[in-house]
């Protein structure tokens, strides 16, 4: 037998082999992105004012053969809540699976740099000096466009200390949990000093909330998703490269230093842009990017899009259940989404410990 006969024997098994592992982790992606349809329908219905499957269909197709409270119902309210959901939980999702990745921490999340900390000390010295007056903002925007330059500049500070002192993972986690502690202590002294109004819209906001959106937030959140993931996926050899530790990864040639800077600055600008909007919500970064690891491995052609998809569906779904779970009251999406991020986290730590 001739060596390019041995050649085709063993290639077979392995072209027959690779296609089954494409096929398994197409098939989990289209399962997730089924369950996100699902739970998006099943959100559109679901309210005080309950739409059924029909209704919803045919006012999608026909908007104009609604009933004026219908339509307001469903194209004012309803529509923008759901595809709010969407594209903050994908941001959310997103960035934890990358953060988990060039931290190499399995517990790495938007939360780990102090990013959702740093909105909501923007958001309340927007609430607290009411700076829509002097700065001429509208006043529905002013707290997310400080929450937002908030966001960006817990980064940037984050991200000139490492480029100064070197972007190495223990770097990057001490410089977070740093400004994590002084950022907490911010806001409490911003607390102490705000009066009773002034706290409880403070207070509301750290809760985290989808009922602020409206189409024009819902496409600005959007436009950065769908900016932020095509720069992703061009980076996903080099980040599964990194999976196998960093020297690994140079030895492939990639520039782990700057992987990680890259990589932390699109984090911040999608985990900035979906808080400044909804306010802080927890778990989502932390538990979708678990959910698509089980299911899709490390390969991060397929765990990307994979923990964006996860993230979408378990804030879809946190934010029917907060409008199930007591009827005519909205639960915060906060609250629901670390009610049921802390069980669901802890399965999959045992999970993975069983697996072990």
């Amino acid at each position: 037998m001739s060596g390019a006969d041995n050649l085709a024997e063993t290639g077979a098994p392995l072209a027959t082999g690779y296609r089954r592992f494409v096929t398994r982790r197409m098939a989990w992606l289209c399962a997730l992105a089924a369950a996100l349809c699902l739970t998006t329908v099943v959100n559109v219905m679901t309210g005080p004012a309950g739409l059924s499957l029909t209704q919803v269909i045919d006012g999608l197709l026909h908007p104009e053969a609604l009933e004026p409270g219908a339509y307001v119902i469903l194209w004012e309210v309803r529509l923008p809540f759901a595809l709010m959901a969407i594209v903050v939980g994908a941001c959310l999702g997103l960035a934890g699976a990358e953060m988990q990745t060039v931290l190499n921490n399995p517990l790495a999340s938007p939360q780990t740099l102090g990013v959702m900390y740093a909105a909501t000390l923007g958001a309340s010295l927007a609430i607290v000096f009411n700076l829509a007056a002097p700065l001429g903002l509208p006043e529905t925007y002013v707290v997310p466009v400080f929450a937002f330059v908030g966001a960006i500049a817990s980064a940037a500070v984050i991200l000139l200390l490492s480029r100064v002192y070197g972007a190495t993972v223990d770097t990057v986690i001490l410089f977070g949990i740093a400004l994590v502690f002084a950022l907490q202590a911010l806001i409490q002294l911003i607390q102490f000093v705000a009066d009773s109004d002034s706290l409880q819209q403070i207070v509301f906001w750290t809760m985290g909330s989808l009922t602020r959106a409206t189409w024009e937030k819902v496409a600005i959140v959007g436009a950065v998703f769908a900016l932020c993931l095509p720069a992703s996926i061009r980076q996903v050899w080099a980040m599964t490269a990194l999976r196998g530790g960093e020297d690994y990864a140079r030895s492939y040639g990639v520039a782990v230093d700057r992987l990680r800077l890259t990589v932390l600055l699109r984090v911040s600008a999608m985990t900035a842009v979906a808080v400044a909007f909804t306010g802080v919500i927890g778990f989502v970064g932390l538990v979708g990017p678990h959910i698509a690891r089980l299911a899709l491995g490390e390969d991060h052609r397929f765990f990307l899009p994979g923990s964006a998809l996860a993230g979408a569906v378990i804030l879809s779904g946190a934010s029917l259940i907060g409008k199930s779970l007591v009827p005519g009251v909205l639960i915060p999406d906060g609250i629901v989404t670390a009610l049921i991020g802390i069980p669901l986290f802890l399965a999959l730590l045992i999970s993975q410990k069983r697996r072990g």
